[in-house]
């Protein structure tokens, strides 16, 4: 494996980690206290390409067609280094959302969709999760009836990000009861179909800048042209959608974790005890040192995972490791930075409480770490190593 980003992608990693910090890390406090995302940064991100880097030029997308998931996974560590929630709405709407619909949406959709979803005119969501069915996605009740040529959609979708401002919904639901996987297909649902409403906001302990609601459906009609992909796949499209997704889970996370590390390289030799900056003792350089290495292997995997799904790869065991080590390390760089800064750290006044908030969420969200462990152990023994 090359270990250097291609020089595009180093310029795109600039002009990003510079947009960041000016746009994003002065706001981040008062977003994440506010439960808000402001309109004007999203239509910001959408002039700058950010939300169509997995999505082919000619509908408006990425000019990095050959490194399309490296420059996502590399926008989204950036973006994440300043402010968790604002990553994750990119994660979801370019991961998920918008990866099913270019892994397997059909030519007027894709002419229909794309180009205001990758311009950030309209901001996509995807419901797979159930209050019922979490890690069991396969167990969702949604159900989906034919009605003539369409379908009758009804049923609740859980801790949907994206949700309460999206204008397009990619929606997984049962379409025959006894084929269990079989049954189910994707459909798209946009804002305002009679019978769609959006319910609950979340009221989150991290991420809380990124909007997380519950949708309900009841009798909610869709035509023949919003099934996605071929009638009764939609499980096996959602999983290679996750995996998709995972890895720029892992992004996520390894730029909430390097956001640790760089802060408390900065508090540590500003602080002064016993007559001298903390950073001198021995105590706080061990933990500097194992919270810089996790990260620096977190970036591999997560690099290796998003480069294989550019060569189009099969990156399951790759995806599932990325995001599983990448998320647990961000927790453990979010405590270990409070730690660190002590009193002050434990503070709203520091970013690295937030940063270890936004990190827990990782380790849950498109499959648990535990799910990951065992993606990876059967993918094991069945004879497919990394």
């Amino acid at each position: 494996m090359d270990f250097e980003l291609p020089e595009d992608i180093v310029t795109l990693r600039e002009v990003v980690r510079k947009f960041a910090a000016e746009e994003i890390r002065p706001h981040a406090r008062d977003w994440d206290r506010d439960q808000n995302i402001p309109d004007s940064l999203i239509h910001n991100l959408g002039a700058m390409g950010l939300l169509g880097t997995l999505t082919p030029e000619e509908y408006g997308g990425s000019k990095h067609p050959e490194h399309g998931y490296l420059a996502n996974a590399v926008i989204i560590e950036e973006i994440a280094r300043q402010d968790g929630g604002v990553a994750l709405m990119v994660a979801a709407h370019n991961g998920l959302c918008l990866s099913q619909i270019n892994l397997v949406a059909s030519e007027a959709q894709k002419r229909k969709y794309l180009p205001k979803l990758a311009s950030g005119e309209w901001l996509g969501a995807w419901g797979l999760t159930e209050p019922s069915s979490g890690s069991d996605a396969a167990a969702l009740q949604s159900r989906a009836e034919r009605d003539g040529d369409g379908w009758r959609l009804t049923g609740h979708k859980q801790f949907i990000t994206n949700g309460l401002r999206a204008q397009v919904f990619v929606i997984l639901a049962r379409t025959d009861h006894g084929s269990g996987k079989k049954g189910i297909s994707a459909f798209i649902v946009e804002r305002g179909d009679e019978g769609f409403e959006i319910g609950k906001k979340e009221d989150k302990l991290g991420m809380r800048s990124s909007d997380t609601v519950t949708l309900d459906f009841e009798n909610v009609y869709v035509g023949p042209d919003r099934l996605l992909g071929e009638y009764g796949m939609g499980y096996v499209d959602a999983l290679r959608v996750l995996e998709r997704g995972r890895v720029g889970i892992g992004a996520l996370s390894l730029g909430l974790a390097r956001g640790c590390v760089e802060e408390s390289i900065a508090y540590a030799k500003e602080r002064v005890a016993f007559g001298q900056p903390i950073a001198n003792f021995q105590a706080i350089q061990f933990m500097l040192a194992d919270m810089a290495t996790e990260v620096e292997a977190a970036r591999l995997l997560v690099w290796d995972a998003a480069s294989a799904l550019d060569r189009g790869e099969n990156a399951k065991v790759k995806a599932a490791a990325a995001k599983m080590f990448a998320s647990e390390i961000a927790t453990r760089a979010g405590l270990n930075a409070i730690q660190i800064q002590g009193g002050y750290g434990y503070t709203k006044d520091m970013p690295v409480e937030r940063y270890m908030r936004d990190a827990k969420l990782c380790e849950i969200g498109e499959g648990s770490s535990q799910i990951q462990r065992i993606v990876i152990a059967r993918e094991l023994l069945e004879g497919h190593w990394l």
